[in-house]
């Protein structure tokens, strides 16, 4: 690990973090423990923030990163990442395991999508700055020095406070022909009832594109939402991280020939159009459930104005056919909040 710069003007442009841990990245065992990024605030002058780090390593074998606590609000995958950390004996792990449950401690902590120190989403920081605010410096540290270590990189999402979503594994798209193979496989293996293809209109700010820029193999999920935890998303979770890891080498199984193998149906969120927004301040009332099918310019749902009641509602509409894969939840919006969002068959990867 290298020293903290002395000189900012000529140490900058190597300086790959100022966090520190005591974890060693290249022995044998189990080391629970963590990453401490200096935080200097107003109440704690010399203080840190300990972002909890795990590394199971046993022998060779590929190197997978499990990262949960993206958003603060989403909690399946912590939760298993969680047991995986006390319960998974290093006897059984043919390579290395870096887990990082809560890698947005602050917004963790905060049960926010967004860290409440600075107010950044760490999933649009990437590639981040390893001198910059704290969220910044932990996609920093994602990035220039985790990644380098793996091989694998599998990044468990919910849908948060704001949506309820059909649990899903996500393909994040890769330039590369063989990348994008191997990250296909690697979904399919998840086992989720649903894959999607998710792009994020093409921002290329988030960890999962930063990990298939560094060549990873990648894996997404959207474990349902609404800033709860969801029984049977997290089983699905819990069964696809584990079949995963089989999938990769890292674990044996103890049914082996129950790891999927095809990828489940496959849908795309396919641009703009997919997402049905609300056009004023108000109450939204969807007009369907979760996986109900749905035509273009069908009506998606009205909005309710509560505090003018004399005002007619206001209907919105369905600018794609498809499924609907993700609602609002509160029922407040205000204009341009995320209403639902419709996934579309997904014509390259057919079931």
């Amino acid at each position: 690990m290298e020293c903290a710069p002395t000189n900012a003007r000529r140490t900058s442009h190597v300086t790959k973090t100022i966090g520190f841990t005591d974890i060693d990245f290249d022995r044998n065992g189990k080391q629970v423990g963590f990453l401490n990024l200096p935080s200097s605030v107003h109440d704690d002058a010399w203080g840190v923030i300990r972002v909890p780090l795990t590394v199971i390593k046993n022998g060779q074998g590929p190197t997978v990163i499990l990262q949960g606590g993206n958003h603060g609000d989403e909690y399946e995958g912590p939760i298993v990442l969680g047991e995986i950390i006390r319960d998974l004996d290093p006897a059984k792990v043919s390579g290395r395991l870096i887990i990082v449950p809560a890698i947005n401690l602050p917004a963790v902590v905060a049960a926010r999508r967004v860290s409440p120190v600075d107010g950044l989403n760490f999933n649009r920081t990437f590639p981040g700055d390893p001198l910059g605010s704290p969220t910044q410096q932990l996609s920093s540290y994602v990035n220039d020095v985790l990644f380098p270590l793996a091989d694998a990189f599998v990044d468990l999402h919910s849908g948060g406070s704001s949506l309820s979503i059909i649990p899903s594994a996500i393909i994040e798209p890769a330039e590369d022909a063989e990348l994008a193979r191997k990250n296909r496989a690697a979904v399919a293996a998840f086992g989720a009832p649903m894959t999607v293809v998710i792009a994020n209109l093409g921002d290329p700010r988030t960890s999962t594109s930063s990990a298939c820029r560094a060549g990873l193999i990648t894996v997404g999920t959207e474990m349902a939402g609404r800033g709860t935890v969801s029984p049977e998303a997290v089983k699905v979770c819990r069964r696809g991280v584990h079949n995963v890891l089989h999938h990769l080498g890292v674990v044996e199984s103890a049914d082996p020939a129950s790891v999927p193998t095809d990828l489940s149906p496959a849908y795309e969120i396919a641009g703009h159009r997919a997402y049905v927004l609300a056009t004023d301040a108000g109450v939204f009332e969807p007009y369907h459930e979760l996986g109900t099918e749905v035509k273009a310019g069908q009506p998606a749902g009205r909005i309710h104005f509560l505090n003018n009641p004399a005002r007619a509602p206001e209907v919105v509409h369905y600018g794609l056919d498809g499924v609907v894969y993700a609602l609002r939840h509160p029922g407040h919006v205000i204009s341009g909040s995320c209403c639902a969002v419709i996934v579309s068959a997904c014509k390259d990867f057919a079931a």
